[in-house]
């Protein structure tokens, strides 16, 4: 992971994302923040993961570093080959940006 993160950059990548800037999966669900995003990736089905990240591009990882600003989280999102795999590295990023606070 990352060596150093500073608390206000923490905090940053944890908030809420502006309304505009919210991740609309496929399916119609939306993410406005890392924890949703985690959740949400859980509960969708593999057709919408798919739909996400077999199409030459990585929606997910696009949305993290484009969005949130963690290029880390965003290059671990695009060696994820499954939603399961995809939720549980944000989730477990999630909990070690969470310690850091």
């Amino acid at each position: 992971m990352t060596a150093k993160i500073e608390k206000t950059t923490v905090e940053l990548w944890l908030r809420d994302v502006p309304q505009d800037k919210v991740f609309w999966f496929r399916d119609g669900r939306t993410a406005k923040n890392l924890n949703e995003f985690t959740w949400t990736l859980y509960g969708i089905g593999d057709e919408t993961f798919r739909h996400h990240v077999l199409r030459g591009q990585n929606d997910f990882s696009n949305w993290v570093k484009d969005v949130i600003g963690d290029a880390t989280l965003a290059n671990q999102l695009q060696k994820a080959t499954t939603r399961t795999a995809a939720a549980r590295r944000v989730e477990k990023r999630v909990d070690w940006l969470k310690a850091k606070l």
